[in-house]
């Protein structure tokens, strides 16, 4: 039998798989908790200088805060001329995030994900006490360029493994519920920074889950798929019957021989690496079109949390409700991209559309308008959407990879994504050219990627590849033409 009906006989989403992707879904939590540290443990105080303070030693000995605020700026007198080290913290995290996207991928689509994912881990947890317990300043931003590489790189297999652990038709609940997790996980930090305030002890407290949630990983099987994809057959048939008794069945499992794992066997020097992301016809231009979608989603969702923070307010409110404005998005997803009317291709289209036209609306809506409908509530509208968009990016980019390389693939693309991240905070100044300039970036974006989205295939109720050869197989192909035709018949079904 091929794998998808060794799923089907072990169980595609049974008790023991449910047991495993609660762990790493509910590890989002505490990687969301990493990703937002910045904001409470940087927060700047009330204050104000006696006199006009210049050098540091001045600074110290004239600033007066008029807030109770215990953070690495109060700490370490980050002010004036040291104010942008609090950014330049942020900005190393997202920079070690970006490395570690790059690292990972290809590492663990070579040696395996469960190594990869358990060193990155245990090395994530090790970092963050470092940062809760530098001694210097520099300490602590070398620590955050640490716990950022280990964070992004041990994100990424985290996710692939939440899907390879199960049948192809949950890929898409298993990705979604990561998501809503990383989601719930940030708006759980705002909250725990509202009873937690000095930053060591924050940062000790929302560093503190990683080592239970690595005690637990530890026992985690390697991924079946990607001992199929590597043609350790017996490997995966033993990991395969070892869920399946986990969850409760006797099945036997003989899988077939993966496709194209003769080559690899026969000459290590054709195993799958990121240039094949290049120099393979098909996956490059799939690579291409995924890497600006993921770029359009990251600058469009930052550059928007970043005008819906400017007003004032409580900040614990705040970074919980850039948690809690997301939430609805991902029920949304779940419901269309498993519709064959909708899909993942045309949905996640549609969402970064809108999510532009509600950028563009923005521009033409005077402030103040005492209406519901005015810019704060269309920018908030757009946010739902980009989040819905980057959700199912996730979920689609994973489908459309083969195993041999998805990780790399989603390592690529996270990387344009990271991009499109450090870029968003520079679009707001753009408001010195016109006002409404910033939106219009948005709208631009978010429009030309959902066009340029639709050039992909679409992956519902298809076959996944899981090595480049089966992807350029002409029976492969033809399977896919064949499902194509299945699913537009439905699709007519559906609209009858």
């Amino acid at each position: 039998m091929d794998l998808e009906e060794a799923y089907g006989v072990v169980g595609e989403f049974g008790s023991y798989q449910k047991q495993t992707v609660a762990v790493l879904v509910l590890l989002q939590v505490y990687m969301a908790c990493q990703s937002m540290l910045i904001v409470l443990i940087g927060a700047v105080p009330e204050y104000h200088f006696e006199g006009g303070a210049v050098s540091q030693p001045e600074v110290v000995q004239s600033v007066t805060f008029t807030e109770d605020v215990d953070s690495i700026v109060t700490e370490w007198f980050l002010f004036k001329q040291q104010a942008y080290k609090v950014s330049l913290a942020g900005s190393l995290f997202f920079a070690g995030v970006l490395i570690g996207n790059v690292l990972f991928g290809p590492i663990s689509d070579r040696i395996g994900r469960k190594p990869v994912f358990l060193t990155g881990l245990f090395f994530e947890v090790l970092f963050g006490f470092c940062s809760a317990f530098a001694p210097s300043y520099e300490m602590f931003a070398l620590s955050r360029l640490l716990v950022g590489l280990m964070n992004g790189g041990m994100a990424l297999v985290c996710f692939v493994l939440t899907q390879e652990y199960v049948g192809k038709s949950y890929w898409a609940m298993t990705g979604t519920l990561s998501n809503m997790t990383f989601a719930v996980g940030i708006a759980l930090f705002g909250l725990l920074g509202y009873y937690v305030r000095p930053w060591r002890t924050l940062a000790t407290v929302a560093n503190a889950p990683g080592v239970l949630f690595f005690l637990l990983c530890v026992n985690l099987p390697e991924s079946p798929r990607w001992l199929y994809s590597q043609g350790q057959t017996e490997r995966a048939e033993e990991v395969l019957r070892f869920i399946a008794i986990r969850n409760g069945s006797s099945a036997k499992v003989h899988l077939r021989r993966c496709p194209g794992t003769a080559k690899m066997d026969s000459n290590n020097n054709s195993a799958p690496s990121v240039l094949n992301l290049v120099t393979h016809p098909i996956l490059c231009r799939r690579t291409l079109v995924l890497m600006y979608v993921w770029y359009a989603c990251s600058l469009v969702y930052y550059g928007l949390t970043l005008n819906a923070s400017g007003g004032s307010g409580n900040r614990y409110f705040t970074v919980a409700m850039y948690g809690l404005v997301e939430l609805p998005a991902y029920p949304m997803c779940m419901y269309f991209i498993n519709k064959p009317w909708a899909g993942r291709r045309k949905t996640m289209a549609a969402a970064l559309v809108l999510a532009g036209v509600a950028c563009l609306c923005t521009t033409f809506i005077p402030e103040d308008t005492g209406l519901l409908l005015n810019p704060t509530s269309l920018a908030l509208l757009g946010k739902l959407m980009v989040s819905a968009a980057f959700n199912i990016v996730y979920v689609f980019t994973s489908e459309l990879y083969p195993t041999v390389i998805r990780n790399a693939g989603l390592g690529v693309c996270s990387m344009s994504c990271r991009v499109g991240g450090i870029l968003a905070p520079f679009v707001p100044s753009m408001r010195a050219v016109h006002s409404s300039m910033p939106f219009i970036v948005f709208c631009l974006s978010g429009i030309s990627a959902g066009g340029l989205s639709l050039l992909l295939p679409e992956t519902l109720n298809k076959p996944g590849a899981e090595t480049l050869d089966e992807l350029s197989s002409p029976v492969y192909q033809r399977i896919l033409q064949m499902q194509g035709r299945l699913f537009e018949e439905s699709d007519k079904k559906v609209d009858k």
